[in-house]
Parts: structure tokens; sequence; C-alpha cells
């Protein structure tokens, strides 16, 4: 599982590219990758949880943003062990 951190850069460049940065996250859930994605607090960019994929996908993923690839967010990939979880979340020890 990764934690995938996209903190403000150049927040200025944002909104024409917002289309974009939503088309990418939409792309992370319709293929099942993305288990979350929500925003950090306050106003300093955004947070995903992603899994199923190996570390190289994820990063290729996370360049493939316009957010990332164009300087908006500075993306920082923490890949996370699960060791205990709710059993609601069990499958993400696999």
């Amino acid at each position: 599982m990764f934690a995938i951190t996209l903190r403000f850069a150049d927040k200025g460049k944002a909104s024409p590219l917002m289309d974009g940065h939503n088309a990418w996250i939409k792309r992370g859930f319709d293929d099942g990758v993305f288990l979350l994605v929500g925003s950090l607090q306050p106003a300093g960019g955004g947070m995903i949880l992603a899994h199923g994929e190996s570390r190289e996908a994820i990063e290729a993923r996370v360049q493939a943003d316009p957010f990332v690839a164009e300087g908006v967010v500075r993306a920082e990939i923490l890949a996370v062990a699960p060791g205990r979880t709710d059993e609601r979340l069990a499958f993400l020890k696999a």
C-alpha cells in the first residue's frame, strides 16, 4: 500500500489543469488502485491511499498527474506495510 502526498508548490497554476487532474484521479479509482483521495488541511494539497501496484507502477501513475507534471504539486510516495487493520480493511494486508 502507498500513501501519496501532493503538496502545493505553485497553486496558482492549478486552475487550468484541474479537469486533467480530476480525470487522473478518476482513472485511479476506475483502475481499482486508489482507495481514498482527500485534501490536506488547511489547503496544503492532497493525499491518496493506493494499493495493488508495484512501486514503479505507482511512481509512473503519479508522474502522469498533470499537477505533478506541471509543478503544481510535489509528490511524495510512502510505502506502507500494514501490520494491523480493522477487519473491513483486511484486504490491505495481502
